[in-house]
């Protein structure tokens, strides 16, 4: 079972519409395009996430909500027009924004995955920043994954100015960085609706278990300085 045009034309369309009503007419074909396929891509990825990481989990009914969350936005659209899924060691929803993960996610534009932070926590870009600065190894075979292939985007929210003028040049879009995020964007939709989507993306997952093996050192860092942080009181 393949994402196919039809379900895009959905997405597209539901969001368009932008009804409650209308998509509650339709929720079955929402089920049926979108829903259906995409468990089923996860189901058939978590071979390769296994690889990477035993721990990570993998939970084919853990896909994203096609309604929006627009209680804090200035638009209050109600649906979203993409679904994603993300794969990490914890299924804690508290700790989706503090942990890093890999990342599939896809819409009518086209689809990105990787690996990073949703939104990472001050401690584990401090932890990160301590790596980089030391040539930690997991930092060295992380970066070489990333400059091994020229589609990776690194998407770090970077600090206007620089703040690490004494550093490498090299090192210095690792370490100007308010969050972190590797990633590729694609708008290769033959791949997309192919048969051996989870297979290919699943290998691409693999090649970038560096980044992944140096979010989590960077990870533990920040574990072990949180519990030997002094008590107040």
């Amino acid at each position: 079972m393949n994402i196919t045009p039809q379900a895009l034309d959905f997405l597209f369309e539901n969001r368009l519409k932008d009804s409650k009503e209308w998509y509650k007419e339709h929720k079955d074909i929402h089920t049926k395009l979108v829903v259906e396929p995409f468990r089923e891509f996860v189901i058939n990825i978590t071979p390769y996430m296994n690889e990477i990481d035993p721990a990570i989990i993998c939970n084919p009914k853990k896909i994203s909500r096609i309604y929006r969350d627009a209680r804090f936005s200035k638009d209050k659209s109600i649906f979203k027009d993409n679904q994603w899924c993300c794969f990490m060691n914890s299924d804690r929803k508290e700790l989706y924004e503090g942990l890093p993960s890999f990342f599939f996610d896809f819409s009518p534009r086209g689809f990105k995955y990787g690996c990073g932070y949703y939104k990472a926590g001050k401690g584990s870009i401090e932890a990160l920043r301590s790596l980089v600065l030391k040539k930690d190894k997991t930092y060295l075979a992380a970066r070489k994954a990333v400059e091994s292939d020229s589609r990776y985007i690194l998407d770090c929210n970077p600090y206007k100015k620089d703040h690490f003028p004494e550093a490498d040049e090299i090192d210095r879009s690792w370490l100007n960085i308010r969050d972190f995020c590797v990633l590729i964007d694609s708008t290769d939709f033959d791949l997309l609706f192919s048969d051996n989507l989870a297979d290919e993306i699943g290998k691409e997952f693999i090649k970038l278990k560096p980044v992944y093996d140096f979010l989590m050192k960077a990870e533990s860092i920040n574990t072990e300085r949180m519990k030997n942080k002094p008590k107040k009181g």
